[in-house]
């Protein structure tokens, strides 16, 4: 009888052994499947738009970063920051490209690193235009006391997040507004989403709003900014320049393949291949590092991000 409990036991050992083994093969399987795979982020509410520029991307990195063992590339679309932050946590996402005000917000809840400045559409940098109708009076920001601003949405850097925490920093009062016909009270500058940035053009050029705050470069495109409305329009105000965008990525995303992927981003203007990606890739023109003065403007930025988080 105890011969057979000890074999039994015996068995029994063997038994979940090879069921451990098991469970150990197959967790290394999954992660050495995970290191085989980089993943391009993006936050979006049109996946189909962006895929098609992350994708060749993402390629052109995988097919420089074989040695490493990664084999293969992925993108992973997320609807708002909330939902990007549990990937980089969780470590579903392993590269993103964004604004700022993200950027800085990834760096604060996950410890993502800052990688490169990206030149997209060409261009290094940008700052956000006070924009209001000529003859109504409002030549400095404090003049907006008692009027209304049009913004585009709530997740735009250059027309929410910089201006809105603008006003704030300098201890003016905003209050969101129902309608662009709604007025705010006395002593608040009333504000309204537009969502399109020739709505927003719109609007101030019609009176439907007293004022508009989007990017430099949009009150240089035809489209946002139609000529016919700039002799109606002044520029009041420009604020300091911030990044136009930057590749950003996971805290534990492993030192050789962020080392190699920095490395071959920043030459990749010097390839047929590395170019084609890079157009495709929101008409990039290259990739820097990171310098003095856009790092002070990324450490304003975070300043501002954090009056509005605590205003509005």
């Amino acid at each position: 009888m105890t011969y057979l409990n000890k074999s039994t036991d015996y068995l029994r050992i063997i038994i979940l052994s090879i069921t451990c083994l098991g469970f150990i093969s197959t967790n290394v399987q999954a992660s050495e499947q995970e290191q085989q795979t980089l993943v391009i982020g993006k936050i979006t509410s049109n996946p189909m738009k962006h895929y098609r520029y992350l994708k060749p991307m993402i390629d052109y990195a995988v097919s420089q970063l074989h040695d490493l063992g990664i084999k293969q590339g992925k993108v992973l679309m997320a609807k708002n920051n909330r939902q990007m932050i549990r990937y980089l946590k969780q470590g579903k996402v392993d590269w993103i490209t964004e604004t700022v005000f993200s950027a800085v917000e990834f760096q604060q809840k996950t410890g993502a690193e800052l990688l490169l400045l990206k030149w997209k559409k060409g261009v290094p940098k940008y700052h956000t235009v006070f924009v209001a109708r000529q003859g109504s009076g409002i030549q400095t920001l404090n003049d907006l006391t008692g009027k209304t601003i049009a913004f585009q949405d709530s997740g735009s850097t250059s027309a929410f997040y910089i201006p809105a925490s603008t006003l704030l920093q300098k201890k003016l009062k905003l209050e969101k507004l129902k309608s662009p016909r709604q007025k705010p009270t006395a002593d608040h500058i009333g504000y309204v989403f537009a969502r399109e940035e020739i709505n927003m053009s719109t609007w101030v050029n019609k009176g439907l709003v007293d004022a508009l705050a989007f990017g430099n470069l949009d009150w240089e495109k035809e489209d946002h900014m139609p000529t016919s409305f700039k002799k109606n329009l002044n520029i009041i105000h420009r604020t300091r320049d911030y990044p136009r965008s930057l590749e950003i990525v996971r805290k534990n995303l492993p030192q050789t393949i962020k080392t190699r992927l920095k490395t071959l981003l920043l030459a990749a203007h010097n390839t047929s291949e590395g170019k084609q990606a890079m157009k495709m890739y929101q008409k990039t023109s290259r990739f820097e590092e990171i310098n003095d003065q856009m790092i002070q403007a990324i450490d304003h930025a975070r300043k501002l991000k954090y009056i509005i988080d605590g205003t509005l």
